[in-house]
């Protein structure tokens, strides 16, 4: 009973701990699109930074380069959502989104309709990219999505020279969903990868100002947390409760009352 009683107890902390993983699993929740923007940029370096949750919209003209920024945490998998509103009376079109990375790599799609082609007189084209989960470190040579802001760049390819110029709408969202220690890798940057961080002096971080100025609501991670600390801890609570119910169960209650005490 008491062996029952303590891994009863060992589950009902194992139930308390998956708890917060599962919560992690569910997506970022929608932030107040009262403030979002309503432009957008024209390169990397005038990029419009938008919150993830926002729905940040914007005009521009066919054959335009429109720039977004956000930024991106460890543990978070990335989802960018493009709706360009199009003429009344266009030739096909085709529009492509890519997402860069702070070091401006162009970073592939899991899944998703990266481009696509709208038939003439379509009032409307619909665009997504998931990207990989973002790791907390990574080898020099690899070209995996790491901390930092990352840029959204929305164009249309191949356009016919008499739609050159004519307007357009675009609606752009980004939401991530936060994997947990699945994704978790040992190491972790010393920077997040955002736009003059490296220019700072030291004796100015808190006061010097950066070219990107959003960052997650609780900050950037460390990288040395996630929830496989958690995991690991139970996995050892309960190996360690297993070996007591083992020998509990294979000990045996001593001598039988038959033997007497000096045999």
């Amino acid at each position: 009973m008491r062996v029952a009683r303590a891994l009863s107890a060992a589950l009902l902390t194992l139930g308390l701990a998956a708890a917060p993983a599962a919560a992690d699993a569910s997506p970022s929740p929608s932030q107040d699109d009262t403030s979002a923007p309503t432009q957008a940029g024209t390169s990397f370096r005038t990029a419009t930074e938008i919150e993830q949750g926002q729905q940040a919209t914007a005009s521009g003209s066919t054959g335009d380069y429109l720039y977004w920024s956000f930024p991106a945490d460890t543990g978070q998998r990335p989802t960018v959502k493009a709706t360009v509103k199009l003429p009344e009376s266009h030739a096909p079109q085709t529009w492509q989104i890519d997402v860069y990375d702070g070091l401006r790599r162009r970073q592939a799609c899991q899944y998703g309709a990266q481009t696509r082609t709208a038939a003439a007189g379509t009032s409307s084209v619909e665009l997504a990219c998931v990207l990989r989960t973002v790791r907390a470190w990574s080898e020099p040579w690899a070209d995996d999505p790491l901390p930092g802001t990352y840029y959204v760049r929305l164009t249309a390819t191949g356009v016919a020279t008499a739609d050159l110029g004519l307007p357009v709408g675009s609606e752009v969202r980004v939401e991530s969903r936060d994997i947990g220690g699945s994704a978790a890798v040992d190491g972790s940057l010393a920077e997040p990868l955002v736009p003059g961080v490296a220019t700072k002096p030291e004796e100015e971080q808190e006061e010097a100002a950066v070219l990107a100025g959003l960052e997650p609501e609780d900050g950037w991670a460390s990288g040395w947390w996630s929830d496989r600390w958690v995991w690991t801890a139970i996995g050892g609570i309960l190996a360690a409760l297993a070996g007591v119910g083992g020998y509990a169960l294979t000990r045996g209650t001593g001598r039988p009352s038959r033997v007497p005490p000096g045999a």
